[in-house]
Formats: structure tokens, C-alpha cells, sequence
């Protein structure tokens, strides 16, 4: 801590004046840490695409050994000690992926086209929510209101690590359902599962379940929050296409060829939403949608993808070098235990893929493809994002218990989804293709 003398100058604790020297004296290595980082951040997708490993898995690996020697070992963070931080920091990278994801998805609106998400979201996620509420008590000890709030946090699937089995560009989302599902679902679940935490803040606001707690947050929290995100997202979309392609041609925004636009977009959309009291998730990535649609076939969409996407890879890489140094020298994780380790396990192994099988009942689609959809329902920044908000908005019971419990389940996901994907998405997509020759030739 700083204090100021009576004399206005500034005193600095014999800690702080320790950090100081680290930092002059490293400067020139942190720096050059900093640069090879972010050039192999760069290459490995290169090296990456035929082995059993994920750019996410990488990044924790890197932040593991790097806070591992001085002096970045004195300074490893620890989620409850920063959640303003981290809450701002997972709320930027995850409006910027969202944008990214409906950027990427041309598929005009329509039930048939949509009914897997919608599946995913009306039946997979709702399910999801009650099997990770109960199981939370029964496992954990978590009381209802903290129980609900780990279950909504872990409800959704992420944005930022699901990467490497989402649609990888603008144009190719008729490739795989599996692909156009998983991203669908990925831009969608993280405003809608938004209502189940604010009930829990609600509740834990009140000191417990009350009918009235409950009829304001369902007016709030779900009508108009829902309904001022879904308005403004469509509009927003609508007007920055206008701008973006249909002014005169000396003005339009296009003719810049600036990515960056997607940046100012995302920025103003979710700002301007969250300030008209909507949920600026789903605003975002519906603009992303509309904006797409504005013009389909101009190269200016790959431009506006291709900013957003890189962009979003730096942010996540140092998120996770951080949540890599957590593990490695800020004793993230030291509390957790046979009971953490087990609901990690059912809630990644058993429910999820469960949820997602019986969601998908009836859909005609190849059981391989079912199973990767119901599978791979990666949690990630979005859930980090969740949880500190909450946090910073209400008191909980056993706060430590959520962070250890979250973090868990984020690296085993990591873990599990990083060795998974290579291989099997690349069996999904050989397979698809002999379907297709197949087809072709009968």
C-alpha cells in the first residue's frame, strides 16, 4: 500500500519498493519472455492442428513454468484476493468472443436450421442447472443459494476455449452441425444462463427464498433484461451493417478495411445495452449475427472475424498464463479434495454429456456427431466471468469452496477437451466426408 504524508509525498511499503526492483531488474527478460510468448501463441496452431493439444492447454503449461522462477513466483495471483480484476478482464474477453462467434455463423434464422441449439439451450442447460444444483448439496455441502450459484456459473459452455471445435471461419458454417451447434450454443448459453445467477445474488441479497424476491427477478432479470438485450443487439446489428456496408461508397466503414471495427462495435453495443439495463451477452453476439447478414459474401466479414478472433486469442493466452501461474505458485487449488475431484469428474463426464444426449433425442444425426455435441461442452472464462460477478455483488456461503471447485473443473476441461478434440473432431470429419462421397456417388 501507498500512503501520503502530511508533506504530499508519497511512501512506499518496503514490499512495494521490493516489487519495484523486480521489475527495473527483469524488465529486459520479462520483456523478452512477453515477445516469445506471444510469436509461439502465434506458430503452435501451426504445429497444433494434428497433435492431441489445444492452444488453452499450452497457455496453462507456459503460465505454470514461467511462475515458477523468480521473480514471477512472489506474485501468484489468487481468484478472491482480485475478483474486480478478474471479473472486468473475463467480461472483456468474453464480449469480444461472442462477437467473434456470430461473425462467423451466416445460417439464416429458422427452427430447422436453429433446432439443435435450441434443443441445447431449452433442454440441455436447464437440465444441466438442476443436476449440478443438487449434486452441489449432496457432494459439496453447499447451501441452495450457493449451490445455485455454482450450478449457473458451470451451466454454459464457453466462448473462448471451444476455439478448436467451433466454426473456424466466416463461410464455413454449413461444414459441420457439430461445429455450427457447439458455436451456436456458445453464444447463446452465456446470456441465457445471466437470469439463474442474478436469482442467486437475488437470494443471497434477501437472506433467502422469498415469492416476492423471486416475482421481481422474474420481471427484471428475465422479461426486460431479455427482451431489452434481444431488441438492442437486433437493432445495433442492423444500424452498424448499414453503416459498415451500405453508405455511400466514399464513406462506408468498410472501405477503411479496419478489423478494428469489430472492436468499436462489441465496445459500444455492450456498453449501450448494459446501460438501457439488457443483458449486453446476448446483444453482442446477436449484432455479430446481423452484422454478418449485412453482407454476406464481403471480404470485410473474414477482416472483422480475423481482428476479433486475434484479439481474443491474446487476451485468453494471458488469461490463462495467469490461471497456469495460479496453479503453479499461488496456492490455487490446495484446498481441494476427494469430494472436489469427484463432482469435477461427474459434472464433466456425467452430466453434460447426459444433458446433451437426452437434449438431442430424436435429432437425425450420425450418434458420433450427438455424442461430440453433448461431449464437448467446454468450461471455461465465461464460468470465471459468472462466479466473480456474482461474488462482487453478494455475499455467499463458502466462497473458497466455489473458487477451488470452478478452477478444478476448468483444468480438467482444459485438460480433457485438449487431448479429445485433435482426434476426434478429426474422426467426425472423415467420417462426414465419406457420407458425403458416399451420397455423391449413389
Amino acid at each position: 500500500m501507498t500512503a501520503i504524508t502530511n508533506s504530499s509525498e508519497l511512501v512506499t511499503t518496503p514490499a512495494e519498493a521490493a516489487a519495484a526492483v523486480d521489475i527495473v531488474t527483469y524488465y529486459i527478460p520479462i520483456l523478452l519472455s512477453l515477445g516469445a510468448i506471444i510469436l509461439l501463441i502465434a506458430w503452435l496452431p501451426l504445429i497444433l492442428r494434428k497433435l492431441p493439444l489445444t492452444l488453452p492447454l499450452i497457455c496453462v503449461l507456459i503460465g505454470a513454468a514461467i511462475f515458477t522462477f523468480t521473480p514471477f513466483a512472489d506474485y501468484g495471483p489468487y481468484p478472491a484476493e482480485t475478483p474486480i480484476l478478474i471479473e472486468k478482464a473475463t467480461e472483456l474477453i468474453v464480449i469480444i468472443s461472442l462477437m467473434g462467434a456470430g461473425l462467423k455463423i451466416g445460417r439464416p434464422f429458422s427452427f430447422r436450421g436453429w433446432q439443435i441449439t435450441v434443443r441445447m439451450l431449452a433442454i440441455c442447460m436447464p437440465l444441466t442447472i438442476l443436476a449440478l444444483l443438487f449434486l452441489s448439496g449432496a457432494m459439496l455441502g453447499l447451501g441452495i443459494v450457493s449451490a445455485l450459484l455454482l450450478a449457473s456459473c458451470l451451466a454454459p459452455t464457453d466462448p473462448v476455449l471451444a476455439s478448436d471445435v467451433q466454426i473456424e471461419k466466416p463461410q464455413c458454417d454449413e461444414e459441420s452441425e457439430a461445429r455450427f451447434a457447439l458455436t451456436s450454443e456458445a453464444g447463446l448459453n452465456d446470456a441465457l444462463t445471466f437470469p439463474f445467477v442474478n436469482l442467486a445474488i437475488a437470494l443471497a441479497v434477501a437472506g433467502g427464498f422469498s415469492w416476492q424476491t423471486v416475482g421481481g427477478w422474474a420481471l427484471e432479470d428475465v422479461l426486460i433484461k431479455l427482451s431489452v438485450g434481444l431488441v438492442t443487439g437486433l437493432a445495433a446489428g442492423w444500424i452498424f451493417g448499414k453503416i459498415v456496408y451500405a453508405l455511400p461508397t466514399g464513406t462506408r466503414l468498410s472501405r477503411t478495411g479496419d478489423g478494428f471495427v469489430a472492436l468499436g462495435a462489441t465496445l459500444s453495443i455492450y456498453a449501450l445495452t448494459e446501460l438501457l439495463h439488457g443483458y449486453g451477452f446476448l446483444a453482442v453476439f446477436l449484432a455479430g449475427l446481423m452484422l454478418r447478414r449485412a453482407s454476406r459474401e464481403n471480404d470485410f466479414n473474414d477482416r472483422l472475424h480475423d481482428f476479433a478472433d486475434e484479439t481474443e486469442r491474446l487476451l485468453m493466452m494471458v488469461m490463462l498464463v495467469f490461471f497456469g501461474g495460479m496453479l503453479a505458485s499461488g496456492g490455487y487449488l490446495s484446498a481441494v479434495g476427494w469430494r472436489e475431484i469427484g463432482f469435477a469428474a461427474v459434472a464433466l463426464f456425467v452430466v453434460r454429456p447426459l444433458a446433451g444426449m437426452i437434449g438431442l433425442i430424436g435429432v437425425k444425426r450420425p450418434p458420433l456427431e450427438r455424442f461430440i455435441i453433448s461431449f464437448f461442452g467446454i468450461r471455461g472464462l465465461g464460468s470465471v466471468y459468472y462466479l466473480s460477478y456474482a461474488l462482487n455483488h453478494a455475499e455467499f456461503e463458502q466462497e473458497i469452496v466455489l473458487w477451488e471447485v470452478m478452477g478444478l473443473i476448468i483444468l480438467m476441461s482444459i485438460i480433457l477437451h485438449g487431448f479429445l478434440v485433435t482426434p476426434l473432431m478429426g474422426r467426425l470429419d472423415r467420417h462426414l466426408e465419406g457420407r458425403q462421397k458416399s451420397a455423391e456417388a449413389a
